[in-house]
């Protein structure tokens, strides 16, 4: 019984990965993206079925699931599997490897709002388990509009490496979460920490070098000393030169601790930004330039786009999504092989 639903769940995962990938790579291959985007994607897709198949093995055939791959001699659908393991939690609403299975069924099923409301009921249960920590703060960012992995699910990625230093998907999505917010150098030293856990040589542990040495990159690419200019490493593919100020007016509201950030995302397409820059808000005015080199990811970049959505924000909790009370302002949609420079005037308040 063991053998065949580790088989079932091995197949499963391979489908679901299959009709993932297949799109994407396809995708990327006719738009020309590199090599690099579809080891990154391949990187992500690892930590699901390395997750699901500890999770098997650490509880076996589950308590929810006895019976169930086989009533009677008679095979049933993985939808009704799951129907009888949310019936099982009805009766047992604290069964928190059932909790557990159902959050993985559910992320290799790709529904994520039902992963992670699954992870949230674990949570209550068990507020210190740091798979269930992980699994919340990944479905998170999945459900989100912007898909940027946010503070609560940051602050739980921190305490699950703590309490489970070897964690490797945490420790991916911690680092992330660290490159989202162009904390380039703590990005590079988290998934450093990732890589002596990789057998040397090995694909996924290559993908996360390449990681690190972007990450490296970025972090060492900005002036040292404070200027009116502000670029990034030599600049690769697509560019765009922005030049941003602040409305007198508003130089009031400007904090000692402001963080600016200045960002292009695509016209039609998702929120998360194709490039974006982090720079000390008192060094306003400023030119910066955005470029390939400052993707969030290498799938979506700046040359990926014809036209982007550009502006600048100061925000004052130094995080890139707005709150009330930052300050605002853009340049509307322009073309990506702009050859002059945009100008961006913050003069409004969010």
């Amino acid at each position: 019984m063991k053998i065949v639903f580790y088989v079932a769940a091995a197949v499963m995962i391979a489908v679901a990965l299959v009709a993932l990938l297949l799109p994407l790579i396809r995708e990327g291959r006719r738009s020309g993206r590199p090599r690099s985007a579809f080891v990154l994607i391949l990187v992500i897709a690892l930590a699901l079925p390395l997750a699901t198949a500890s999770l098997y093995l650490l509880v076996g055939t589950p308590i929810a699931l006895d019976g169930v791959a086989h009533q009677a001699g008679k095979s049933i659908t993985m939808q009704e599997a799951v129907a009888q393991l949310r019936a099982h939690l009805a009766e047992k609403p604290d069964d928190i490897q059932a909790w557990m299975l159902l959050a993985q069924t559910s992320s290799m099923l790709h529904h994520s709002a039902e992963a992670h409301d699954a992870y949230d009921h674990i949570l209550k249960l068990d507020a210190n388990n740091p798979d269930a920590m992980v699994g919340w703060a990944e479905t998170d960012a999945l459900v989100s509009k912007n898909h940027v992995i946010g503070e609560r699910a940051r602050k739980l990625l921190k305490q699950a490496v703590l309490l489970q230093p070897d964690s490797q998907r945490g420790l991916w999505l911690l680092g992330v979460s660290d490159f989202q917010r162009a904390d380039y150098r703590d990005a590079a030293a988290t998934w450093r920490l990732l890589q002596k856990q990789l057998e040397p040589g090995s694909e996924v542990a290559k993908a996360v070098a390449g990681q690190i040495t972007l990450a490296d990159a970025r972090a060492s690419g900005a002036p040292a000393e404070a200027s009116t200019t502000a670029t990034a490493t030599a600049p690769q593919g697509a560019t765009l030169e922005v030049q941003v100020s602040l409305a007198p007016a508003l130089k009031a509201k400007l904090r000692p601790a402001d963080t600016l950030f200045v960002f292009a995302r695509a016209e039609h397409g998702p929120p998360m930004p194709l490039a974006v820059a982090k720079l000390d808000a008192g060094r306003l005015p400023v030119t910066v330039t955005l470029s390939d080199a400052m993707a969030m990811t290498p799938a979506l970049k700046l040359s990926s786009a014809t036209k982007v959505f550009v502006g600048a924000r100061i925000s004052h909790s130094g995080e890139p999504t707005a709150q009330p009370g930052d300050l605002e302002g853009n340049a509307g949609v322009v073309a990506v092989d702009r050859k002059t420079p945009i100008e961006i005037r913050i003069d409004k308040v969010h």
